[in-house]
């Protein structure tokens, strides 16, 4: 009987299964495809384990005549219950396949029936983001800067809704700029709302003067507001 659950149960059809959608989750740039379908880094890494777990032992059970062992056996059958209770506490598939970035070869790789060939009606946002991003900036030393990105009403860091990324410019040195408007900015950004920004070990003793605005990759016309000038010394 063919093996149609969204994830194989099948030791051979699960081989393929957890190496197609371990790679999947990894490519892809600048953002993988696991932060584009809204996972979580812990979430991607998790998943990942589980491949590593499992190839050195299918490798032994794939020699029927020496290694295939009933021990071996069990082991595998417990990486793919481990597996679909992964996907089971964290909803994983029914993240994936309800994501307004899923494609077609998305729902295909990870075997999300539902919605397969039928079309999908995503409704773009037509209004830019008006909320502003508000950061914490912790000097750690040897100039880097570890950055939190929060909305204006939010309590913990996350990317705020219709944004992809938060998009920043920025100046080293001892002269701030009068706006983001200015020449000469540095420009860069990230997909996540925490992250570490590199200035520099040769920045040490200078000070970071940076903006901050959230921003959808897809669709950069929804930017939002940049912040005001957030000023830090770097060690």
């Amino acid at each position: 009987m063919p093996d149609r659950s969204r994830i194989p149960r099948l030791i051979s059809t699960f081989n393929q299964y957890i190496f197609n959608t371990s790679s999947y989750l990894a490519a892809g740039t600048p953002v993988n495809n696991a932060t584009r379908l809204g996972l979580t880094e812990a979430e991607a890494n998790s998943w990942a384990k589980l491949a590593e777990e499992w190839k050195p032992l299918f490798n032994l059970y794939s020699n029927k005549k020496i290694s295939r062992t009933v021990a071996i056996k069990d082991q595998l059958m417990n990486i793919i219950r481990k597996t679909v209770e992964l996907d089971r506490t964290n909803h994983i598939l029914t993240r994936i396949g309800a994501s307004t970035q899923v494609t077609i070869e998305d729902m295909g790789i990870f075997r999300i029936k539902q919605g397969m060939g039928t079309k999908r009606n995503h409704t773009i946002p037509q209004t830019p983001i008006s909320e502003q991003v508000s950061v914490t900036l912790q000097p750690i030393g040897g100039g880097i800067m570890r950055v939190k990105c929060y909305g204006t009403s939010s309590v913990r860091a996350g990317i705020t809704r219709n944004a992809d990324s938060v998009q920043f410019l920025y100046r080293v040195g001892k002269t701030p700029p009068t706006s983001a408007d200015e020449a000469g900015l540095s420009k860069d950004l990230s997909s996540k709302a925490i992250f570490m920004l590199s200035l520099g070990a040769d920045s040490s003793g200078n000070y970071l003067y940076i903006y901050f605005r959230w921003y959808n990759m897809r669709h950069p016309k929804l930017a939002g507001p940049w912040s005001s000038l957030n000023i830090t010394a770097i060690l």
